[in-house]
């Protein structure tokens, strides 16, 4: 099946109803942590579809009616969590408004418009029989934050899962890999003196060895969808006054992993690489892949749509499958002021998602 063979009306009583729940999660504020109102709107949209769901803390998820344990599944997932609005906007955020084709409001472009074309796209598919993959759809928490307590917390309730489609602005192309995310927090000593006397171990002169080191060091393995290793010094502090030499220097480096590394791999070879103390904050946010030639993506490219690598990190970090981003949606609008999605975006997607999986159903 392709797009055009979808029934308009079909289609349009799905956007009809994406474009609903999106307002009204838009009204409803969902920061991290925070996101217990939203779990309630989605649980009750599916309620009123006649659709049984599980909940966990602010996580839903929902099978398919004749979800069948022996046969593989796909898992169609995006969050519902938001980070606050910023001191740039113009509008209400919490106000959904329809202007120019667009609809404003925070989440909208993330990652609420990817996530209610998922849930319509699930909806459509509800009720077949005889599909060749179960389909579990999952709204969840703390994306945002990469807390513990989203999609990770919930994935071995769901069963095997095969594959996963998460929900991100990606403008309905498959983003097939994910650089994976390494926050390392280091330390280079040193001894403190008087600045007018000679010292020859100076702990910010150390930390900028290694920042050196740092910001000229190549990794071996460079992907061909992701590119390199990045690695970013983000924050730099130390001393307390003009005329004493500091005997620490702190300083923060961004790393962003390419799926040839497990930031474990990474991790391990910095240290042997730098003289400060090294402390990763969290080795779990991996990157993630999807094989080329898995029938989905094969799918979504005879359709038309490209693939990329994308270079910010999303609940497929957190994912132990094969996994691409998918969804409506510019992600430079993420976090924006005024944060908007084209209504046009949202009904193609659902369109778009219902025609690649109608391929592999």
């Amino acid at each position: 099946m392709n797009t055009q063979e979808l029934s308009n009306n079909t289609i349009t009583q799905l956007y009809e109803k994406a474009l609903s729940l999106l307002k009204k999660l838009i009204i409803t504020p969902s920061f991290s942590k925070s996101e217990d109102k939203t779990a309630t709107i989605i649980e009750d949209f599916f309620k009123s579809h006649e659709i049984p769901t599980n909940r966990s803390m602010n996580n839903i998820w929902a099978y398919n009616k004749y979800y069948d344990a022996s046969k593989p599944t796909i898992l169609l997932n995006s969050h519902h969590d938001t980070v606050k609005p910023n001191t740039g906007y113009t509008l209400d955020p919490f106000e959904p408004i329809e202007k120019d084709g667009k609809l404003y409001g925070l989440g909208s472009n993330d990652a609420g418009g990817p996530l209610v074309s998922l849930i319509c796209a699930f909806l459509y598919f509800y009720e077949k029989e005889n599909l060749n993959y179960n389909i579990i759809m999952t709204a969840t928490a703390e994306e945002e934050i990469s807390g513990v307590n989203g999609v990770e917390s919930i994935y071995k309730e769901l069963g095997k899962i095969d594959f996963a489609i998460v929900g991100e602005p990606t403008e309905m192309n498959l983003a097939i890999a994910e650089k994976g995310l390494l926050v390392l927090d280091c330390e280079a000593s040193g001894t403190s003196s008087h600045a007018a006397h000679p010292n020859d171990d100076n702990a910010i002169l150390n930390a900028v060895k290694d920042i050196h080191w740092f910001t000229q060091y190549q990794f071996d393995k460079v992907s061909p969808i992701l590119g390199e290793v990045k690695m970013t010094p983000t924050i730099i502090n130390s001393g307390s006054q003009h005329n004493v030499v500091p005997n620490s220097c702190s300083f923060t480096v961004d790393v962003r992993t390419n799926e040839l590394y497990s930031n474990e791999e990474v991790y391990n070879l910095i240290q042997e690489n730098v003289n400060s103390k090294v402390t990763a904050r969290s080795l779990r946010l991996n990157s993630s892949s999807i094989p080329m030639d898995h029938p989905y993506v094969k799918a979504g490219l005879a359709i038309g749509r490209t693939y990329y690598g994308s270079p910010t990190s999303s609940d497929q970090a957190v994912l132990p499958c094969p996994s691409l981003k998918m969804g409506p949606g510019l992600s430079t609008r993420s976090h924006s002021s005024d944060e908007f999605i084209y209504l046009d975006e949202i009904k193609e997607a659902i369109q778009i998602h219902i025609s690649i999986l109608t391929q592999i159903l």
